[in-house]
């Protein structure tokens, strides 16, 4: 006989959780905090990003990239592209400040398109007018399997375990970056060798020897 497992109903432990936080902390009420099913402006992002966020500052080399990716993200819709016309606002939301900081963060956004997070174009805002933002499951993993040395193995190795604790196969889908197969063709079938018919001539002369 087998077994069925079946999932316990998401109500269930959201109403567990919800009990457990009312013995923990019984003086706080739904009005001191964020939900997002009541707030509006919230964006949303992999359970792994803050792991991501740390792999892409080893890559960097002494740079920190992470708070000018989240920035980026938190700008972004469902179409994982920004118009980059506000970079100052951009630079002092990402913390840096002062007379180089949109100089600095035009620096960490140079080195997340180097490592290839993002893909920057020029526009009316100049040499970087508009962002894409790729999948940052796939940058990492292709970084990883091209060795780069800023990829650290267990934090690579956590961030499977991770992504496989919440059901994301982001890390197993297909490299969008290979080159398509090439298409062969049916093989063409060998020519048959042509058969040489005898000419009228020969076929008179071998009914003449037969007769004869």
């Amino acid at each position: 006989m087998s077994i069925v497992f079946t999932a316990r109903p998401r109500k269930k432990i959201e109403q567990r959780q919800l009990e457990l936080r009312g013995r923990l902390w019984p003086e706080i009420t739904d009005g001191h905090l964020w939900r997002r099913k009541h707030h509006q402006g919230f964006v949303t992002l992999p359970r792994t990003m803050p792991l991501m966020l740390t792999i892409m500052d080893d890559l960097s080399e002494g740079q920190p990239v992470s708070s000018t990716y989240l920035e980026l993200w938190c700008r972004a819709f469902d179409e994982c592209f920004v118009t980059l016309s506000k970079p100052r606002e951009m630079a002092f939301h990402a913390g840096f400040t002062g007379q180089r900081g949109e100089r600095t963060w035009r620096g960490r956004m140079k080195i997340l398109a180097k490592l290839g997070f993002i893909d920057v174009k020029e526009g009316s805002s100049g040499p970087m007018s508009y962002a894409l933002i790729l999948n940052p499951y796939l940058v990492i993993r292709r970084l990883m399997q091209q060795k780069n040395p800023g990829i650290r193995a267990d934090k690579y190795n956590a961030l499977m375990e991770r992504a496989g604790e919440i059901a994301a196969v982001d890390l197993d889908m297909p490299d969008p970056w290979a080159p398509p197969l090439a298409e062969t063709s049916p093989a063409t079938p060998a020519p048959k060798e042509a058969t040489a018919r005898p000419s009228p001539r020969m076929a008179s002369q071998r009914v003449r020897h037969r007769a004869s």
